[in-house]
């Protein structure tokens, strides 16, 4: 059975796969700010990466299934998605860095900022 067989409704949200995301990322941050109280707490990274590929294959094997998959229409969808949120990160984020980061902290940040906009975060680091 697809992974789409198994969802909620037509649109596909999944309130439980909402949930594991908020329990995943929770667990991040409060490992950094009380690394103390919860030892490990970046595991909730991999679950988060987990649980988007899975996310993700569903997409790909329903468009496959449907012969509708094009890497062209797949990154379309997902800068759509993204990308509106990263410009709010943006937008905030940059100024006060201006404000707060030394020049050569800024510089890093920028030239990591061009890595995340473009995907290619993982060769930038």
């Amino acid at each position: 059975m697809l992974p789409e067989a198994r969802l909620n409704s037509d649109s596909g949200y999944r309130p439980d796969i909402d949930g594991l995301r908020a329990v995943a990322v929770l667990a991040v941050v409060i490992f950094h700010n009380f690394p103390g109280n919860l030892r490990g707490g970046f595991v909730g990274v991999d679950i988060f990466f987990v649980i988007s590929g899975y996310l993700i294959s569903g997409i790909i094997l329903r468009d496959l299934h449907t012969e509708k998959f094009s890497y062209a229409r797949f990154y379309a969808r997902r800068i759509r998605r993204i990308f509106p949120a990263l410009a709010v990160v943006l937008l905030v984020t940059m100024p006060l860095a201006w404000l707060v980061f030394a020049p050569f902290e800024y510089n890093r940040l920028l030239r990591e900022l061009y890595g995340g906009v473009f995907f290619v975060s993982n060769f930038v680091l």
